[in-house]
Parts: structure tokens; C-alpha cells; sequence
């Protein structure tokens, strides 16, 4: 599914179930000695996933552990984003030369738990999100929020090091395009001397999943080649 949201550049694999064969690298090993069983499925099938996208762009495998902050350590001249959610694992990859950074996302199309969303939203994304409702309530659009609001950390962390809270992104979504837009709401990072105003994104609702997905180009790279999909509207989206 994450091939379809992210440009020809990225190389996207996922899972919906966890393999038995994975082997890991010693220092993913030790990476996982405090791990509980749920813990270990997620961290290892996450990583049979970077090794297909590893793959894909010609590298061999190599282990990729965790930061200070849980951030993936990706080997030189490489860039990218996992996530995991129940039934589903997936890894964006890209060469830095191509993209500056991404992020991306997966949430059960279902509500998140009570008191979350006054916690992960601004006053204008909850009047956003229930016009959305009102057009279509087959998707969980506080959910998608808060896919999105992660997917945005993913992409900034990496060119800042630094946290960024829920409420300072301001986060919409365009249904009819399968598209996201965030502005930032602090001082953006500077990428190749431009410095960010905010983050464009794409999103897709399917077979129960939310995923979403930002791509970065690197400096001097003006556009990426398409998604596979363009312009993917949701369903029941309305494309007037």
C-alpha cells in the first residue's frame, strides 16, 4: 500500500502479517534485550520491510537501530520512516542525494480512545473535522488527524533534531485529492538555504488502515517523479 502514496524515488514495502524468518543483525538484537513479545514482532517484521526497501534501491541490508528518541539510524547517504500498527508494518526508503527527509504513518481506520483528540488538535482542525464527518463518516477523519500529526514529527525530526508538539502544526485534509497539508506554526527548518513553511502530504483509506506519507525533496531537486496513483481521492470523496 505505501508504494502508492509515496513518489517513484521511495522505495516503499510493507506487511500485514509478521514472517518467522527474519533474522536480525546482533546490534538489532541488542537493541531488543528489554523487548516484550509485541515489542519484537513490530521491531523485526519492521525490519524485514527496510531490507525489501533497501533492496529495491540496490543497497545491501544493514542493521538500522534505534536513536535517543527512537528514531531509525539509517547507513549514510540514505534517508527514511517506519511505522507498525496492528496488522500492518511498512518502511519508506530513500537515497539523501533525492530526498531530505520522510515520514509516514499507519492508524486502524477506527476512533481514537477518549480525550485524545482535544489533546493532538487546534479548535480549527475540530470544525474541519466535522464537516468532513458530515460528508462522509465511513472514515475515522480524527484518526486521519492524528496519522497525519505524526507523520509531520517523522519528517521534521530528521532536519531538526528537535520536538514538535501536536498543537504547533495546523493540519487539512483534502479528501477529493488524498491529499494533506500542514503549516507550521514555529519556525520551520531550512532545507537547502529555503527555510519551511510547512509539510504537503498524501493519505490513503483502505482495507481498514489510514496511512500517510511526506516526502522532502533534497536541495535542488524541484519535483519527484509521481506517486503510482495520482491524485487517489478517498472514498465516497466528493471531486467536484
Amino acid at each position: 500500500m505505501i508504494e502508492r502514496i509515496v513518489p517513484a524515488s521511495v522505495a516503499g514495502a510493507d506487511l500485514f502479517e509478521d514472517p518467522s524468518d527474519v533474522e536480525l543483525f546482533p546490534e538489532e538484537e541488542e537493541a531488543l534485550a528489554q523487548a516484550v513479545d509485541k515489542r519484537r514482532r513490530e521491531f523485526t517484521s519492521a525490519r524485514a520491510c527496510v531490507r525489501r526497501a533497501l533492496d529495491a534501491l540496490g543497497l545491501p541490508p544493514v542493521p538500522v537501530v534505534p536513536g535517543p528518541r527512537g528514531e531509525p539510524g539509517w547507513p549514510g547517504g540514505v534517508v527514511g520512516s517506519i511505522t507498525h500498527c496492528e496488522g500492518y508494518r511498512g518502511a519508506a526508503l530513500a537515497r539523501s542525494s533525492q530526498v531530505a527527509a520522510i515520514g509516514i504513518d499507519a492508524e486502524p481506520n477506527g476512533p481514537l480512545p477518549e480525550g485524545v483528540l482535544e489533546v493532538i488538535s487546534l479548535p480549527q482542525e475540530r470544525v474541519h473535522l466535522r464537516e468532513l464527518s458530515r460528508r462522509d463518516a465511513s472514515i475515522h477523519w480524527e484518526r486521519l488527524l492524528f496519522c497525519a500529526k505524526e507523520t509531520v514529527y517523522k519528517a521534521w525530526f530528521p532536519l531538526t533534531g528537535l520536538w514538535l508538539d501536536f498543537e504547533e502544526a495546523e493540519v487539512e485534509i483534502d479528501p477529493a485529492r488524498g491529499t494533506f497539508a500542514a503549516r507550521l506554526l514555529v519556525p520551520g527548518p531550512a532545507v537547502g538555504g529555503a527555510r519551511l513553511q510547512g509539510f504537503s502530504g498524501r493519505l490513503l483509506v483502505e482495507n481498514g488502515l489510514i496511512l500517510t506519507a511526506i516526502v522532502v525533496p533534497a536541495p535542488g531537486v524541484a519535483d519527484l517523479p509521481a506517486p503510482g496513483v495520482a491524485d487517489l481521492p478517498l472514498p465516497g470523496a466528493k471531486t467536484a
